[in-house]
């Protein structure tokens, strides 16, 4: 490997540093914002369109009345899951109560699931509002489920940029849905 001192600027693609490169094409659709509903119109929106699909093509973990259970499909952790409203809203003051109640009972069973499938060390619960604050789909609420573990966020994705997911997503989703439905 060479040194960074011995690293020479390169004519028309940069200065090269020390950092190796995993190239990850596939996320490109993420970072455009490819499906991602530009305003309050559900049309587009991927959350609307998810429930539309079988379980295990859609990574849906659970469905309850008003709200549903999904893996991320960018996930940060393994096990990365969300609760999502059916209604296209935005912001959580505007769920009825209803839905806040079956929205926080799913967290609740959610986490319950996810200790029983893997044993967590701790969890990051919580929501993005609004395209400012980080919400990667702004116009439709979702809440975040995070397994955690100590160590998870080691080397790897620190100096090496990598995530490291040890399951397929398809997987992962088989064994939560089976341990939601036992719970």
């Amino acid at each position: 490997m060479t040194e960074p001192s011995e690293l020479v600027e390169q004519q028309g693609v940069g200065i090269p540093d020390a950092l190796q490169r995993l190239w990850t094409p596939h996320r490109m659709a993420y970072i455009k914002g490819e499906n991602k509903p530009d305003d309050d119109a559900s049309e587009g929106c991927p959350f609307c369109k998810v429930v539309e699909m079988d379980d295990e093509a859609g990574l849906i973990i659970a469905r309850g009345e008003s709200v549903y259970a999904l893996l991320n499909l960018y996930p940060y952790n393994p096990g990365h899951l969300m609760v999502v409203p059916y209604r296209h809203v935005a912001l959580y003051p505007d769920l009825t109560v209803a839905e806040t109640l079956e929205l926080a009972e799913f967290t609740q069973r959610a986490m319950t699931v996810a200790r029983d499938v893997s044993a967590p060390h701790g969890f990051n619960i919580g929501m993005n509002q609004g395209v400012i604050a980080g919400a990667g789909i702004a116009a439709h609420l979702h809440q975040h489920v995070v397994p955690r573990w100590g160590g998870d966020a080691n080397f790897m994705p620190v100096i090496g940029h990598t995530k490291v997911l040890p399951q397929l997503l398809a997987e992962t989703r088989n064994l939560l849905a089976e341990a939601w439905r036992k719970t």
